[in-house]
């Protein structure tokens, strides 16, 4: 393999990974933001207590977390081809992805809601005002750097997830070692698989520092 075809082959499954990454992270927030607001609010002293679909949520979230990421890949392979048609490519490994993550996001948004000062909980509910102006006007607002911090982790989290993904096909650096550098005892491609894997991860995590910085210093 000379350079020139390495090349191609790690722009592509960079590009296949970033894909993967950025998509599974949108669908992780549209599902772990809500979920994680409703743990917090539906506790027994929450905003709106809900018990018994609190520890529901709870349980499932927590077996969520529980599971290897690696066997949760090939479990939900029936429901993969279910949604997407296939099992196989960028787009089919969105769907493990997504669930894989959006349980440890709920936790986070669940925790970072429950670091914000509840004096100013407790003065919106006594100016009149509802669970929702709770969570637009106060929860939110307050807890953005935290909740920042753990969408960076989210992110660094998804970059495993997608590598781990090349097992079962899903294309991307992870499958590109495997096929390429594993398979075919090419410690080339192994060894800038890596590098650029480090190199997301890097990138990804202090991007997100000096963001949660740059908010903090705002405050």
């Amino acid at each position: 393999m000379d350079g020139t075809e390495l090349a191609q082959l790690l722009l592509n499954a960079t590009g296949e990974t970033l894909y993967m990454v950025l998509l599974a992270a949108l669908f992780t927030v549209l599902i772990g933001l809500p979920l994680g607001i409703l743990l917090f609010v539906s506790r027994q002293d929450g905003l709106f207590p809900m018990v018994r679909l609190n520890r529901l949520l709870g349980m499932l979230v927590n077996l969520g977390r529980s599971l290897p990421f690696v066997v949760l890949l090939v479990a939900l392979i029936p429901l993969t081809r279910l949604v997407v048609g296939t099992t196989l490519g960028s787009t089919a490994a969105v769907v493990p992805i997504t669930i894989g993550a959006f349980p440890f996001f709920a936790r986070i948004v669940e925790n970072a809601l429950d670091e914000v000062d509840k004096g100013r909980i407790e003065a919106v509910l006594a100016m009149g005002g509802h669970v929702g102006h709770v969570i637009g006007k106060v929860l939110l607002p307050e807890a953005l750097p935290a909740l920042l911090a753990g969408l960076t982790l989210t992110l660094v989290l998804l970059i495993g997830f997608s590598s781990m993904a090349g097992v079962i096909g899903g294309g991307g650096l992870g499958d590109l070692a495997i096929r390429y550098g594993y398979q075919r005892f090419n410690n080339q491609v192994m060894v800038a698989t890596v590098v650029i894997l480090v190199l997301l991860v890097q990138g990804v995590q202090s991007a997100g520092d000096r963001l949660v910085r740059s908010l903090a210093h705002r405050r």
